[in-house]
């Protein structure tokens, strides 16, 4: 139903904009013919849906600049596109990994900052993460943690341990469990049941990982997904999956009786904005970013998205139910939890093999 509408809604903004067009001078600056390519997750934009702002409208009409905006559903499918050559794009808003990765195979442009002024509203202690020591290729865009959704009318309280990864491997549900589909992300669920780092490169362990991975084959039957959790946990097709706390508020609107918690050693990540070596107008790019990091826009898609603010002055704007425990977990919770890091290339291809038979196991 939300898709209908939103296909409602942007025939109506297309007659409108033809109208204007046709009828009378537009309003904000006057089209440059200068383009980016921008290269998102579905989902994770303000876009003028329920009467929110259209981010990259807003941009457009300030700056003349024309977006194009493409959606990606894993990091790796991100990377597998840019790495290839087959894609072009000026800005991508991968996470910390892939980023890490990235700089590595000399993938990213360095970012001036003087044409990055609002970075300055970014918190202090998301400037130089981990996976960019010296903050010279990414600026965060939102964080958040890996948690179980569930839909509490049909799945049994007595079930739902929030200490504890089991309700993915439970039986009673099969057929009803959704899974990642990419292997960083499903091996990480594996690694926090079993109780190894989220970045172990220890065969042995990654094995186990992989033999529990094969044991929830019979319970997800193929289930596994990226975007798809959105129609699928809504319509009720689906009763369980791991997925970004982040997005619990939007699946609530259509369908109130989706709960969720963060189990015990779950991924944190800070998706950050990039600009790749392919890109073809990085002046644009930098531009966009800045405009991305302004307060009032930042707050506009961080109200539509739900993702946690790497900017206080957003986050102290938000309403409450927005700033929970669940959204912006307790440093004690955050202390459980553990980012993702870039990974030797041996053990990327153990993984890739590894995940390539479980596809295999579960057609």
């Amino acid at each position: 139903m939300k898709k209908i509408v939103s296909l409602v809604i942007s025939a109506a903004m297309l007659l409108s904009a033809l109208c204007v067009t046709g009828c009378a001078k537009d309003e904000g600056v006057p089209m440059t013919g200068e383009e980016i390519y921008v290269y998102n997750w579905g989902e994770y934009i303000s876009n003028g849906d329920d009467g929110s702002l259209d981010t990259n409208k807003q941009f457009e009409k300030e700056t003349g600049i024309k977006v194009h905006y493409l959606n990606f559903s894993s990091n790796e499918e991100m990377y597998a596109k840019i790495k290839s050559g087959s894609m072009t794009v000026d800005v991508i808003i991968p996470s910390d990994y892939m980023i890490s990765q990235m700089i590595r195979e000399n993938m990213l442009e360095k970012l001036d900052f003087n044409n990055i002024p609002n970075f300055e509203n970014i918190d202090e202690k998301f400037r130089k993460p981990a996976f960019d020591p010296t903050g010279e290729y990414s600026v965060p865009y939102t964080w958040g943690c890996t948690a179980i959704f569930y839909d509490s009318r049909y799945v049994d309280a007595a079930d739902v341990d929030e200490n504890s990864w089991d309700l993915l491997w439970n039986e009673k549900y099969a057929g009803k469990v959704l899974m990642f589909n990419n292997q960083r992300d499903a091996f990480g669920v594996a690694e926090a049941k079993l109780g190894y780092s989220l970045n172990s490169e220890n065969q042995e362990e990654l094995e186990a990982c992989y033999q529990e991975l094969v044991k929830q084959v019979p319970v997800v039957k193929g289930g596994y997904y990226g975007d798809e959790i959105f129609d699928k946990m809504e319509s009720g097709e689906a009763l369980i999956a791991p997925y970004y706390n982040g997005d619990l508020l939007m699946l609530q609107e259509s369908n109130e009786y989706i709960k969720g918690y963060i189990p015990p050693h779950a991924n944190t990540f800070i998706d950050s904005m990039c600009i790749p070596t392919c890109c073809q107008n990085k002046s644009a790019a930098e531009k966009y970013i800045d405009f991305m990091c302004r307060e009032d826009i930042a707050l506009a898609n961080t109200e539509y998205i739900g993702y946690a603010s790497p900017m206080s002055c957003v986050v102290e704007q938000l309403d409450e139910e927005a700033t929970g425990a669940f959204f912006y977990p307790s440093d004690e919770k955050l202390a459980e939890c553990e980012v993702f890091y870039v990974l030797s290339d041996e053990t990327n291809a153990f993984l890739s093999q590894k995940w390539e038979d479980l596809m295999n196991q579960s057609k």
